[in-house]
């Protein structure tokens, strides 16, 4: 918070998804940082990356969520100002546009808040119910999957560095990665509006700064599923999955109808998290594909488990194209 000003309340809505039937958003009240997306300045940056996480929430107040409708549904914030909105409604297909997308505005609902409220207190916020064209799902990691980041450097020093260095303006998608995106998102038929979903360790804190990497770059939307810095940092109980494994359990429950295409790297968790989830849902699971990352160490384990792993088939890729000729294929896109 500056010490000179108080900053306008906001409400930032992450892009989420649901069904006809069930209605399902969250988001977080802060104060506004006037964080500058477009900054390139070495200072800028650095202070950019200070408000990213030295957030000033806006706890235990009301928030109305009000549909195209005119239906208002209420909610309140935490106290790290993170909310959620859930409802089991009717017919929410009859909101959505062409691709799956309702819209909605969100609002504090709370008179004692006498601060100035940016956008005369309406705020934008999307969710996504596939659509019925909708041939199978994507769910796909984001660091060093289509975002390069260096997550296996050491002690992570090179994504720390592109977290904080480098503006979202400056960071390129790793090469071929819009292509294959944007044709599963197509998917066979060149029309089917293929769900994809971004699931990601990040904090919420980069929810922004992804969210503008994503359009700027022209790879389809959809909803950025993160986790707070609180669940990066607490001790896990012993058995407790990861984040990332919990999101895409729950994105396959949701649509139980759905078969998904599982994207991500060899760098961390994510062969043994999609091991795991392929062998829970060997029906569901049309193909994983695991980018190779520069780690000699890694890639020999990842290598035996692709070499072992018979369930559904799993293609460690060099670059996009082979994971392009792959769904070629198998008919997942022309």
């Amino acid at each position: 918070m500056s010490w000179l000003k108080k900053d306008p309340f906001q409400i930032i809505a992450f892009q989420s998804y649901g069904t006809n039937s069930h209605f399902y958003a969250r988001g977080r009240a802060l104060e506004d940082e006037s964080i500058d997306l477009e900054a390139r300045n070495t200072w800028r940056l650095l202070v950019n990356s200070w408000k990213r996480f030295e957030t000033d929430e806006v706890k235990n107040v009301g928030l109305d969520l009000k549909l195209p409708n005119n239906t208002i549904i209420k909610a309140t914030t935490d106290r790290k100002g993170y909310f959620i909105v859930e409802a089991n409604l009717q017919d929410l297909k009859t909101l959505t546009n062409d691709e799956g997308w309702l819209s909605f505005e969100l609002s504090f609902n709370d008179v004692t808040i006498k601060r100035n409220i940016q956008n005369q207190n309406r705020f934008p916020g999307e969710l996504l119910i596939p659509s019925s064209k909708a041939q199978f799902g994507v769910a796909s990691d984001i660091d060093d999957t289509i975002l390069q980041t260096g997550v296996v450097s050491w002690l992570k020093w090179r994504l720390i560095y592109n977290s904080i260095f480098k503006s979202v303006k400056s960071r390129m998608p790793l090469e071929g990665s819009v292509d294959l995106f944007q044709r599963l998102h197509r998917g066979f038929s060149g029309k089917n509006a293929n769900p994809i979903f971004y699931v990601s360790h990040s904090p919420w804190n980069f929810y922004r700064y992804l969210e503008l990497f994503l359009k700027q770059n022209n790879f389809p939307k959809g909803p950025i599923l993160l986790r707070s810095v609180s669940e990066a940092l607490k001790k896990k109980q012993e058995g407790e999955k990861p984040q990332k494994q919990k999101e895409i359990l729950n994105i396959l429950k949701t649509y139980p109808k759905l078969p998904f295409i599982l994207i991500g790297d060899s760098g961390e968790h994510d062969p043994d998290i999609y091991i795991e989830i392929a062998e829970m849902f060997p029906d569901r699971i049309l193909a994983i594909y695991l980018r190779s990352v520069k780690h000699k160490k890694k890639m020999l384990r990842v290598r035996s488990l692709v070499k072992n792993f018979k369930t559904t088939p799993m293609m460690l890729i060099d670059n996009s194209q082979q994971a392009i000729e792959h769904a070629r294929k198998h008919g997942f896109i022309t």
